[in-house]
């Protein structure tokens, strides 16, 4: 099934460099690739407009898995080859046990592409409106807090839709994935940061709090509201 997704999916390398193929790519990429197989297959079906880059050459402190837009298209940019801190994000998991963590990754980045192809990026539900007032001498630090504030959003959907989509399809491993990722930002440094999601991951220590929706997006919107009004 990868191999169909990787046909259809655009293969390309950055830094100028020729284009990546399926047969170039490396046996943690190819890994990382199987692990996120189910999560890409889905985003077929969803007809979302993704591509896949694959990025030889990494900047420091770039993420194993990233989303970029451009031009109308989502770009799913993987980010292990050359990146000694690439894994670091796993650190202290047995090979064996990574894949549903990998999967629940990449679910969290087609979140991201979801909203974008949805005309929602940034944008609150309905029924939501900003409250409050910020106050600053310098108007760009007005602008970088909105931005941190529309990013935590985002970052903070995403999260959700990577546990709704683990207890749909992984749901064995969803205390597992869930311990995980709370750990993962219990670790962020700076309070109210723009992947300071704990405010929507603490509502999904029980998974039944998803519901019955079929689709992840629809499964995580509510708790997403609900989140909305601890975290601003």
């Amino acid at each position: 099934m990868l191999k169909s997704i990787l046909l259809a999916a655009t293969l390309a390398a950055t830094c100028m460099t020729p284009p990546l193929n399926a047969a170039e790519l490396t046996v943690l990429e190819q890994r990382w690739l199987d692990a996120a197989g189910p999560v890409l297959a889905y985003s077929q079906q969803m007809r979302l407009p993704l591509d896949i880059t694959v990025q030889p050459w990494p900047r420091t402190g770039d993420v194993p898995l990233a989303m970029g837009f451009d031009k109308g298209r989502c770009k799913l940019v993987l980010s292990l080859r050359n990146n000694p801190d690439a894994q670091s994000v796993l650190a202290g998991v047995p090979e064996a046990e990574q894949g549903p963590l990998i999967e629940a990754m990449a679910a969290h980045e087609i979140a991201h592409c979801w909203r974008y192809a949805q005309g929602a990026w940034n944008a609150l539900p309905a029924g939501f409106e900003e409250i409050g007032e910020e106050f600053a001498a310098d108007l760009s630090l007005l602008k970088a807090a909105k931005a941190m504030r529309e990013t935590r959003r985002e970052e903070g959907f995403a999260d959700l839709v990577a546990l709704a989509w683990t207890r749909r399809s992984n749901p064995d491993d969803y205390a597992r994935v869930y311990r995980w990722l709370s750990s993962v930002r219990d670790r962020v440094t700076v309070p109210r940061s723009g992947h300071d999601t704990r405010a929507w991951v603490r509502l999904a220590g029980d998974g039944a709090r998803f519901g019955n929706a079929a689709a992840p997006f629809e499964a995580a919107a509510e708790l997403w509201r609900e989140g909305l009004l601890d975290a601003e």
